[in-house]
């Protein structure tokens, strides 16, 4: 099986622009039923054979703990529902076009020589994180959030950024937050 992609997007901030949080539910669940949750262990899946650790996910579960509880939801060993999180990144490359301002090459003999190409101009991670809920009694996900986003290195920032998105995520959530 496929390694959910799940919502280490949130980690993400930078350069391009993030895409909206998109979050999608099973119809006919009574959300207001349940009233604990704790999280499936999430293991890093890479090409090789050594897990490697996912930037963020510390933080995600964080902004995920803090939304379920300002919902009401306490954290359990036998919980209700059980928070699934996956995480998928990659490594991009951002380019530009050269067009006829960018200076000509000179190639000898008084020869100069203009072609457009493909220069790079930043190098970047970009990550697509996704939440599940899953009914612990039926092993059933009632609950889908995903986001995807650029990974920020500064951790602030990045903490920042998972708090945001997953506030907007859960923004569509059936049960309203609690202030």
């Amino acid at each position: 099986m496929k390694p959910h992609l799940l919502w280490l997007a949130l980690l993400l901030g930078g350069c391009a622009a993030e895409q909206a949080p998109r979050a999608q539910l099973t119809p006919g669940v009574n959300f207001s039923a349940y009233k604990t949750y704790n999280f499936m262990d999430v293991k890093a899946r890479t090409e090789g054979t050594t897990p490697t650790y996912i930037t963020g996910v510390p933080e995600i579960k964080q902004a995920i703990t803090q939304e379920l509880e300002r919902r009401g939801y306490r954290q359990s060993d036998t919980p209700d529902l059980w928070v699934n999180i996956g995480v998928v990144t990659q490594n991009k490359v951002q380019t530009r076009e050269t067009n006829i301002r960018d200076a000509p090459r000179y190639i000898g003999q008084r020869n100069y020589h203009w072609q457009s190409e493909q220069v790079v101009v930043n190098r970047y991670s970009e990550g697509t994180a996704s939440i599940e809920l899953v009914d612990a009694a039926r092993n059933e996900r009632v609950w889908e959030g995903t986001l995807t986003s650029i990974i920020s290195p500064n951790s602030d920032k990045r903490a920042k950024r998972i708090d945001k998105a997953t506030a907007e995520l859960f923004a569509s959530y059936p049960v309203p937050a609690q202030l």
